[in-house]
């Protein structure tokens, strides 16, 4: 019988390997894709995506998607009601944990699984512990194939928003920066791959700045 789960799904390339990794190992029946999106901008948080290439993600993964939907710079209580509520439904269906493709950074890890405890859930990471760069690799190997969305200019010149995630990327990182992002330098737009049934087709739009320190580019 297969076990039902949750994954948390953020459109880039650690939700991405997670999830390959589930389908690969099997024993799993993944319930939904869970996103956070932005309500104002209507945009995957803190990768600036559009919702409508979200939604084109889950569907060439064959997989339902169930958002939740945040106000700007939500407060850490706005989006655990969220998050508690989507739960405690998918938790009365007979779920009882939830993937996730966090790699090595412990608070958010212990943030996850104190927010899951509270609906009587467990957090899974299969990703975890795992060596970054090689991470990167792994991804680029089998195929995957992402562009880099966002850019934190404190930890990363915003020149490198827009880059396909590729060895090339890899190679160009100054030194200090995680090859896989893992410290929030960048994020990104997982558009084709072996988990995909179609590549997502996307143009590159404007680029912009947020904060005085997010580089974004729209993805058209």
């Amino acid at each position: 019988m297969l076990e039902k789960v949750l994954l948390s799904w953020s459109g880039g390339k650690d939700s991405a390997l997670a999830l390959y990794g589930v389908l690969e190992k099997g024993g799993h029946e993944i319930q939904a894709l869970i996103t956070t999106v932005s309500g104002e901008f209507g945009r995957i948080s803190m990768h600036g995506v559009r919702r409508s290439l979200l939604v084109r993600q889950a569907e060439s993964l064959e997989l339902p998607l169930r958002e939740i939907t945040l106000p700007r710079n939500p407060s850490n209580r706005e989006y655990e009601a969220g998050m508690e509520d989507l739960l405690a439904e998918y938790k009365g269906r007979g779920v009882s944990r939830v993937i996730f493709g966090d790699v090595f950074l412990k608070d958010v890890r212990e943030y996850r699984e104190r927010n899951l405890a509270r609906v009587g859930m467990e957090g899974v990471f299969p990703l975890w512990g795992r060596d970054t760069g090689s991470l990167a690799r792994a991804f680029i190997e089998l195929g995957f194939k992402a562009v880099v969305t966002c850019v934190d200019s404190e930890a990363l010149d915003g020149g490198f928003v827009g880059s396909v995630f590729d060895e090339r990327f890899l190679s160009e990182l100054p030194e200090g920066v995680d090859p896989s992002g893992e410290k929030g330098e960048f994020h990104t737009f997982v558009y084709d791959g072996p988990i995909f049934q179609q590549p997502i087709v996307f143009e590159k739009g404007e680029v912009v700045l947020r904060e005085n320190r997010f580089h974004y580019i729209d993805l058209l």
